[in-house]
């Protein structure tokens, strides 16, 4: 398939997974890596919002999780959690609920719910990788895409802290509220701002036909995307249980309550900050070998959280794992804005987002009954073990790959 898609084909694509090793690379030190992102005044304008918004899912990542476990049966905790978390993350069926209660809720107005939530999530979340790739050069989004992910990451070591004391003096739903607040915030953000310059990439908006397939024929007939998209699913779905498991394990293995669930997410956050910034300021790393790495890693320090049971070591796998974590958000965006045509950029970034987005809200679902089945420490252990072997085989294919 030697389809020319912006000047290269796709059978290059297919070969040279990674960017090309022989390409002279800028090796950045400290902070002067984001002066070429910061210095974009559209960016500058936006990403304060950005951050805003993440704080307010950096609270909930507490707030809903703490709710559920407040309002279920001490015998169906999980299922509740599990279901409480995938439903947060569609926010469609919270709006289908509230309609149900009131008796407003049709059929179709239900569809219409589902619907709007997917396409509207979906195209949210590729808008703002997107967006880096109309404002920047190619050389300089690295480090913008680190500096998104380093904003959500940041946002868990606030968040949760934010959301443990808010919980410990009134209610979960209040931390809630603010999180649908931080959204209107990045809306004001997002209307004001003025558009793009003009670039190959085409500005985030619905498209109609044959448009709107054409990101997901792109991905499939790319071989590096594709394998990507599919590692980039089962990832995202391995980690679903975590979000189960992890207040169980809080709440009945080490005892403890809201706050200190505020700090397991915060000290990730902190690795994940530090793992974050790091990528973005090291352009010389591999992309494939470090998103695989990421993969291995994570999965890695989910272990002494199955097998121990010692608050201070679960602490430190945890922030170890958002270190290791970190790199993966920002560098596979990386390599989809690479291997992607600019014309149907934001097509290709909508039809990732399309299909991962519902991946951790099915591992969450079904992290609910794993949980009551095995328990929240084999959870975790069983999620760990299980990405690990992901990130293994994805380093075989890789390996394959490279020799051919």
């Amino acid at each position: 398939m030697a389809v020319m898609t912006g000047g290269r084909s796709m059978n290059h694509h297919a070969c040279c997974m990674d960017a090309n090793p022989r390409r002279p690379m800028a090796r950045l030190s400290g902070l002067s890596a984001y002066k070429p992102v910061l210095a974009q005044p559209q960016l500058r304008r936006l990403f304060p919002a950005f951050a805003i918004s993440a704080v307010g899912d950096g609270m909930s990542a507490v707030a809903v999780a703490w709710l559920a476990l407040r309002l279920a049966p001490i015998g169906e905790r999980g299922i509740v959690v599990g279901a409480a978390v995938a439903a947060y993350a569609l926010p469609g069926a919270a709006g289908a609920v509230l309609l149900f209660a009131f008796g407003a809720l049709t059929v179709a107005l239900y569809l219409a719910l589902l619907t709007a939530s997917s396409l509207m999530h979906a195209w949210g979340i590729a808008g703002r990788y997107t967006v880096v790739a109309e404002y920047l050069p190619e050389t300089t989004r690295r480090a913008a895409n680190a500096l998104l992910s380093t904003f959500d990451m940041a946002a868990l070591i606030v968040g949760p802290l934010l959301a443990g004391v808010v919980v410990a003096l009134t209610n979960p739903a209040l931390a809630i509220a603010v999180d649908a607040a931080s959204f209107a915030v990045l809306a004001v953000a997002a209307w004001s701002s003025a558009p793009p310059p003009l670039t190959g990439a085409r500005p985030m908006q619905p498209t109609g036909g044959r448009e709107r397939g054409q990101g997901l024929r792109v991905i499939t007939r790319t071989p590096a995307l594709a394998a990507l998209l599919a590692l980039t699913l089962v990832f995202f779905l391995l980690y679903g249980p975590v979000e189960v498991a992890l207040p169980l394990y809080v709440a009945d293995r080490l005892g403890g309550g809201a706050g200190l669930l505020g700090w397991f997410w915060a000290v990730f956050g902190i690795g994940a900050v530090v793992g974050t910034l790091g990528t973005g300021q090291l352009r010389h790393l591999p992309l494939w070998p470090t998103v695989i790495a990421s993969v291995v890693g994570w999965g890695a320090a989910l272990f002494p959280l199955g097998l121990l049971h010692v608050t201070v070591i679960a602490l430190g796998s945890f922030a170890l794992g958002g270190f290791l974590y970190a790199p993966y958000t920002a560098l596979s965006a990386t390599l989809f804005q690479e291997h992607s045509p600019p014309a149907l950029l934001s097509q290709v970034l909508a039809a990732r987002s399309a299909l991962t987005v519902l991946a951790a809200p099915l591992g969450t679902a079904l992290g609910g009954p794993l949980v009551a089945l095995i328990g929240a420490s084999n959870t975790l252990l069983a999620s760990g073990a299980a990405t690990v072997l992901l990130g293994l085989i994805a380093a075989a294919w890789f390996a394959w790959n490279s020799r051919r």
